[in-house]
């Protein structure tokens, strides 16, 4: 029996702070390929930067805040129940559900460091990969080895009307 496997997106990091960057790329991920919720899965600390002065759960509410009325789009802190802060565990967490196909959504600035993440050959053999480009990133992304390497029905770089604005700028505020 073929069952129809039930399209989710993970945008995944600290959201330190949250915007309406995060928002754009949700909104356009679920109408572009129909996913059903998509999971903004909340690191305390993502590897590649300093840890956050602001707490997980004032992280969360501001989250939330921006989220509003977007009910598809769902804040979760998984680091307590997989115990771990790397996407693959993230991704083998969420795969124990078999009716799940997951896109893994991340900025055009994450596409050139990808290969630097913890088992990322294994994260593109467990999903699709969303690349959403970014003020300034395109170039360098379509450059990476990653997407050299990555069979193109697995890794979209997608083009959209992009939010000129990240969580380092907001923070500088």
């Amino acid at each position: 029996m073929n069952e129809k496997k039930i399209k989710i997106g993970v945008l995944g990091g600290s959201f330190d702070p949250a915007h309406k960057g995060h928002l754009a790329i949700s909104k356009e991920a679920k109408k572009r390929f129909n996913l059903k919720k998509i999971i903004w899965a909340i690191t305390k600390k993502n590897p590649f930067k300093i840890e956050s002065k602001t707490s997980i759960s004032k992280r969360i509410k501001y989250c939330k805040k921006i989220i509003g009325l977007n009910s598809f789009i769902k804040v979760k802190f998984y680091e307590n129940i997989i115990k771990s802060n790397k996407t693959i565990d993230l991704i083998n967490h969420l795969k124990k559900n078999k009716s799940i196909e997951i896109y893994f959504l991340m900025g055009a600035d994450n596409l050139i460091t990808f290969h630097k993440w913890h088992k990322s050959k294994s994260i593109s053999q467990k999903c699709n990969i969303l690349v959403f480009d970014r003020h300034g990133y395109k170039k360098n992304s379509l450059k990476s080895k990653t997407f050299k390497r990555l069979n193109k029905s697995i890794l979209k770089f997608i083009k959209f009307k992009k939010v000129n604005i990240s969580s380092s700028q907001l923070r500088k505020i």
